[in-house]
């Protein structure tokens, strides 16, 4: 089962729907974490949400508790609130990104991924990772094209996973394959 964690965010049911279509999914609202649904999860997702990663420290523990122990997936919000934890600084970023197509390429640091393809995917934030940033396990996965601001990490010793951009966004092409992918790692 793949546990959902909505913070309160107008896309999560589309990441929902996304998601079904590899697993059984259970998703609740931040505010109303199901302990017992979260323990039999495999993988748990980090949805997109308002605000910054500051503000869901309820996530943060959930992080905390089950990392190395289960798959876990931030998009958006989610990816910010995993580097967040992981001593990333998130900070406000000078252009606003809201319903904006990019093109993104993997880099080489990417297990996943095939190295330098590039991916047209959605984009709706305000924040993002501040650089330099360093890691033993997260490696910055993918890079917009034209800023080289991080998109994706990985941490494939934790299955940690995460995109800046929208998987289930349309303007996102092949979105399902790129969660296909992460969930068959």
């Amino acid at each position: 089962m793949i546990y959902i964690i909505d913070h309160q965010d107008s896309f999560t049911w589309n990441v929902v729907h996304q998601f079904s279509k590899f697993d059984k999914v259970y998703c609740s609202n931040y505010f109303n974490i199901n302990k017992k649904k979260l323990d039999q999860s495999r993988v748990i997702v980090l949805s997109p949400g308002p605000g910054s990663p500051k503000d869901y420290p309820i996530t943060s523990k959930i992080y905390k508790k089950y990392k190395g122990k289960k798959k876990i997936i931030g998009i958006c919000l989610g990816y910010q609130q995993i580097l967040f934890n992981e001593k990333g600084k998130i900070i406000q970023q000078k252009n606003i990104f809201h319903g904006y197509q990019s093109k993104i390429k993997v880099t080489n640091e990417s297990i996943l991924f095939k190295k330098n393809k590039i991916f047209k995917v959605g984009r709706y934030h305000s924040l993002k990772l501040y650089e330099p940033y360093k890691s033993n396990n997260i490696k910055i996965t993918m890079r917009c094209t034209k800023s080289n601001i991080p998109m994706a990490i990985e941490d494939s010793k934790n299955s940690v996973y995460g995109f800046q951009f929208h998987p289930e966004s349309f303007l996102t092409e092949n979105g399902q394959t790129i969660i296909k992918k992460i969930l068959s790692a």
